[in-house]
């Protein structure tokens, strides 16, 4: 009598323990598994121009107008919150129409089109994609392109831009320096101007910042000593940065005047920042690369340089958690 009772209390223990800890478990999965963080990915690293660089007869172009590479797509990043169902674009390059396919790949079909793009500035390479939106080509619906004062003015006032105002295939959302636009329950995104060569908009780099981390994407700026800001001091408040990477040095372009095209150079941003800690160096991540510039080549002595001195270089593909 006496075992039965030891054994009947130990199987009460016992059925007790595991009823506790599978009601702990099934707590943890709701609060720790029900929930996916917005994800960055990048859908291009070349500066304006491209790669293969129209014009251009040098090795690093040649070769490719016989061979397009699959990974010279123009600087964009998508943006994707599962959780929330939806998507970003920064940019509209020219590489669009694959850039938007890519995201829509990624958002595993429940994208028809973008909730929003966002502009950094009017050069070439980071607004000239809309025009893929227009009545000749897709022909969309109200996507909502975020841009500052100037910038809007621009795409206002000059066509083919005020066509798609006109026909609302776009619908034009103000932002200003510093305010937050809450894109969703888990993303908030605040442009930050930056010096650049203004003639048509102003430019600003973003912050982008999601529950638990965030980035800076900074794909144009001139010199960093003409930002109001110390770059170190921005690094340090996110966790990673897309930073401008035009030109490897000041013998990469021959042909042009560099005053006119003032980027700063990759080595001089890793002569800035090498003494920062290894962590904050590997926040770094190269972008927006000149057809010119050897670390578009990751055999070259230029790209491991960049490695063995803690940075990170973008690649095509590569994504990050918010």
């Amino acid at each position: 009598m006496l075992w039965h009772s030891f054994y009947g209390l130990t199987c009460s223990i016992a059925l007790f323990v595991f009823t506790l800890s599978t009601f702990d478990n099934s707590t943890s999965e709701c609060s720790d598994f029900d929930t996916t963080p917005p994800v960055i990915h990048v859908l291009g690293t070349v500066q304006d121009g491209g790669s293969p660089h129209i014009g251009c007869d040098r090795n690093c172009c040649r070769n490719l107008f016989l061979r397009p590479a699959t990974d010279r797509q123009v600087v964009s990043l998508g943006l994707i919150d599962a959780d929330n169902g939806k998507s970003f674009l920064f940019e509209a390059t020219p590489d669009l129409p694959a850039q938007w396919h890519h995201l829509q790949k990624l958002a595993e079909g429940k994208m028809k089109w973008p909730d929003g793009i966002f502009l950094t500035h009017a050069h070439m390479g980071h607004y000239s994609g809309l025009m893929h939106l227009g009545r000749e080509a897709l022909g969309s619906q109200g996507v909502p392109v975020y841009a500052m004062p100037r910038m809007m003015q621009f795409l206002q006032e000059n066509g083919p831009w005020s066509q798609l105002v006109e026909l609302k295939n776009i619908t034009l959302i103000p932002l200003q320096n510093e305010q937050r636009v809450q894109a969703t329950d888990a993303l908030e995104i605040i442009p930050i101007e930056v010096p650049h060569r203004d003639e048509f908009s102003e430019t600003v780099g973003y912050r982008i910042v999601g529950p638990s981390r965030s980035i800076l994407f900074i794909p144009d700026i001139n010199k960093w000593d003409q930002w109001d800001r110390r770059l170190e001091d921005e690094l340090r408040q996110v966790d990673r940065a897309y930073l401008d990477a035009t030109f490897y040095d000041v013998d990469e372009v021959g042909y042009r005047d560099m005053a006119e095209i003032p980027h700063p150079f990759m080595i001089e941003t890793m002569d800035l920042l090498q003494e920062l800690p290894q962590k904050e160096r590997s926040k770094v991540h190269f972008i927006h690369m000149n057809h010119t510039n050897p670390c578009l080549d990751e055999a070259s002595a230029a790209y491991r340089g960049v490695r063995e001195r803690g940075f990170n270089i973008a690649r095509l593909g590569d994504s990050f958690s918010l």
